[in-house]
């Protein structure tokens, strides 16, 4: 039974791993290839943080045999994958068309918080929308995050509907 849980708390790790690489890649981005982000991008660092943690609460409850305690942190990574999709397609279809992200959601909720004067490294706003549109290997950061999200997404939708043995 213990090895039946390793397996199918699985998903769930990979699911946190790959939501915590996802913010390594942003910090590596910003801090080495010198691409500030904007609010937008930030309100996403902390969305993977948030999917990340849920990720992981899942896989470790779901280990311990608590299902439907992992049930719940899973649903809620889910809702995370959700919200990340909407930010990432409000940043491609609006957020970035902007001369200023200023007064936006994301920028009202990430300095409201105390994130960016907290964290400044991780959470600072450094550029307008505008100015942090970037491609990379000709798409769009805010499509490859869209994509990263739906991918997540769908990772935890099947997992939670995975019968169990």
């Amino acid at each position: 039974m213990a090895a039946n849980s390793n397996r199918s708390a699985l998903p769930y790790y990979l699911i946190s791993a790959l939501s915590f690489l996802a913010v390594g890649a942003a910090l590596v981005s910003q801090h080495v290839f010198s691409m500030p982000p904007c609010a937008w991008c930030v309100l996403q660092r902390l969305i993977y943080l948030a999917l990340g943690v849920a990720s992981l609460a899942a896989a470790l409850l779901r280990q311990g045999g608590r299902e439907g305690a992992s049930r719940a942190a899973g649903v809620l990574a889910l809702a995370g994958a959700a919200s990340g999709v909407l930010a990432a397609w409000y940043q491609y279809t609006v957020a970035q068309h902007l001369f200023s992200c200023d007064q936006t959601f994301a920028d009202r909720f990430i300095t409201q918080s105390g994130l960016e004067s907290a964290v400044p490294s991780l959470f600072g706003i450094y550029a307008s929308c505008m100015d942090a549109r970037v491609e990379l290997f000709g798409i769009e950061y805010a499509l490859w995050s869209l994509a990263l999200f739906v991918i997540l997404g769908l990772g935890l939708l099947m997992t939670l509907l995975r019968r169990r043995p």
